[in-house]
């Protein structure tokens, strides 16, 4: 019996380049989330809508790069 393999899922690295001091508590969850908590750390995620999605809420926070 063959098996299909799934395709290689799309993924973004994801960069914290703000602090999120002075911000609403829900832009704090939302680094922690992605699982950034400290400057310049760097997470690698799926391109999902969801990840793009608080993506998009700490947009001015973040560095996003696709990867190959």
């Amino acid at each position: 019996m063959a098996t299909k393999k799934k395709a290689a899922a799309a993924t973004l690295r994801v960069t914290q380049i703000g602090s999120p001091i002075g911000r609403e508590k829900d832009q704090r969850a939302t680094l922690v989330g992605l699982g950034l908590n400290k400057m310049n750390r760097t997470r690698e995620l799926e391109d999902t809508p969801a990840v793009r999605g608080m993506i998009a809420k700490v947009h001015h926070l973040v560095r996003v790069e696709p990867t190959a």
